[in-house]
C-alpha cells in the first residue's frame, strides 16, 4: 500500500512540474548568447492556429568589426527558431543557431543580399534579394519532423530579366527560362523555355543547412 502511494506521489509530482516547465512564450527558446532579430507569425501546419519563427543573432563582441568603410559592423551570423503553438505553450520544431550570414556582411562594390523570411499557404520561404542582380528563394515544409527544402527559385537581372530558374524537389523537375531579346529594357523579354527531370536522393532538411550561402543549386 505504502508502495502505491509513494509511486502515486511521485507520477503526480512529475505531471505537475513538467506542466510547469514547459515553455509557454517563444522567448523562452533563446538560446544563451543570443537576442531575437524578428519575429514572424503564420500558421505552419494547417492546424489554423499562428506559429512563430523567431530569427535570432548571436552576441559575441568578438564578431564586431571594423569594415572597409572604417565602420563598426556586427558580423554575428543569425539563425532560425520555429515554434509550433499548441495553444497554451509552445513546441520546438527545428533550431538552426547559425545557418543564416549577418545583414552586416561584406558585399564588395554592391550591397549584400537582403534576407527576408515569409509564411504563406503553410510554407515557409526564405528570400534572399539582390537588387539590379535579381533574387533568389527557398521554399520549406513542415514534414517528416522538419522543415524540408521542397522548392527553389531564382531570378537574375532586376529592371531587365536575364533567366530564371524553377526548381520542384517533390516532382523532382527542373524549369529554366531564357531571355532572347537582347534589345529589352525590361517588361517586354522573350523566353524560351525547357524542362528538365533532376535526381533528387534526400530533401534538404532546414535544421541540417549550415550556412545558406554553402548550398550549390547548380548540382541539380
Amino acid at each position: 500500500m505504502n508502495k502505491l502511494l509513494i509511486i502515486l506521489l511521485l507520477t503526480w509530482t512529475t505531471t505537475v512540474f513538467g506542466q510547469v516547465k514547459e515553455k509557454q512564450q517563444p522567448s523562452d527558446f533563446l538560446p544563451k548568447g543570443y537576442v531575437v532579430f524578428e519575429k514572424i507569425n503564420g500558421d505552419l501546419n494547417k492546424d489554423g492556429v499562428l506559429d512563430c519563427v523567431l530569427i535570432i543573432k548571436g552576441t559575441n563582441k568578438g564578431n564586431i568589426v571594423v569594415n572597409q568603410f572604417d565602420e563598426k559592423v556586427d558580423r554575428n551570423r543569425r539563425g532560425i527558431i520555429i515554434l509550433l503553438n499548441k495553444n497554451d505553450h509552445y513546441e520546438l520544431a527545428i533550431k538552426n543557431d547559425e545557418c543564416f550570414s549577418s545583414e552586416n556582411e561584406d558585399g564588395g562594390v554592391y550591397f549584400p543580399p537582403e534576407l527576408s523570411i515569409e509564411i504563406s499557404k503553410g510554407n515557409l520561404y526564405a528570400l534572399y534579394s539582390h537588387g539590379r542582380y535579381g533574387y533568389w528563394q527557398y521554399t520549406f515544409r513542415y514534414q517528416n519532423s522538419d522543415f524540408e527544402l521542397i522548392g527553389f527559385d531564382e531570378v537574375n537581372g532586376g529592371a531587365v530579366v536575364d533567366s530564371e530558374t524553377s526548381i520542384n524537389f517533390l516532382t523532382k523537375k527542373k524549369q529554366k527560362k531564357v531571355n532572347t531579346n537582347e534589345n529589352t529594357e525590361g517588361g517586354d523579354e522573350v523566353f524560351t523555355e525547357t524542362w528538365e527531370n533532376i535526381k533528387v536522393n534526400r530533401l534538404i532538411k532546414l535544421s541540417e543547412i549550415k550556412d545558406f550561402y554553402e548550398l550549390d543549386m547548380s548540382i541539380y
